[in-house]
């Protein structure tokens, strides 16, 4: 007798992986080495192809750099975002370089500490493989903060950028709903000026905006 994951329908090997999860899910059946490898390999796929589903706040973190444009005086300015694909809570800095150092900092600066005082961590990160994320483990600032702060990380699949979804969801809000008002409406001549309204403004999107933040109970 075939098992309910063999089904004709399910044409597919991943389709069939995806039967198995929810089959064992169902039943409890212990499954063999072969398929907790395949399993497993699935899971890391879906990940780096944006196909999420996470359980809880800090399992895992999306990570992206988006160029906000030049003020003059001031130069090019970068802003690193962080968004949690469970709860949707979204941390976001302003820099003038998109470096490694940067890319480390949004994390020290703003997105660790606001998870420690929600007595919770950060498991993983997702990122693409922009230089400012990837590069010798042993020498590049971003991977030597996650290995420090015993943090994965998941890159996106090569010519995929689309698949870090959940923060481009959220820099098409942030440039439509922030920026292109802001800069209609006053000159910034210096990036911690333009810093406070962001950070302003991500408290209305937080606590009032699309996705209301519950992180604990």
């Amino acid at each position: 007798m075939r098992s309910v994951w063999l089904r004709r329908d399910l044409e597919s090997f991943k389709k069939r992986l995806s039967a198995l999860e929810r089959h064992v899910a169902h039943t409890g059946e212990v499954l063999t080495e072969a398929q907790v490898v395949a399993l497993e390999k699935k899971q890391e796929d879906d990940v780096a192809h944006g196909e999420i589903e996470t359980a809880y706040p800090g399992y895992l973190g999306s990570q992206d750099t988006f160029y906000v444009g030049t003020i003059k005086g001031v130069g090019r300015i970068y802003q690193q975002t962080f968004v949690d694909t469970y709860s949707k809570w979204a941390a976001a800095k302003l820099y003038n370089t998109k470096t490694p150092i940067t890319a480390a900092d949004l994390l020290n600066d703003r997105v660790l500490p606001f998870f420690a005082e929600q007595r919770m961590g950060v498991i993983r990160m997702l990122t693409d493989r922009g230089t400012e994320y990837c590069g010798r483990p042993e020498s590049h600032d971003y991977q030597l903060y996650l290995a420090l702060n015993d943090i994965e990380h998941t890159k996106t699949k090569v010519r995929h950028p689309q698949t870090n979804g959940i923060c481009e969801r959220f820099h098409k809000t942030v440039l439509q709903e922030f920026y292109q008002v802001a800069f209609r409406r006053k000159i910034y001549r210096t990036i911690e000026e333009l810093q406070s309204d962001l950070d302003e403004w991500l408290n209305y999107y937080k606590y009032v905006s699309y996705y209301p933040i519950k992180l604990c109970g």
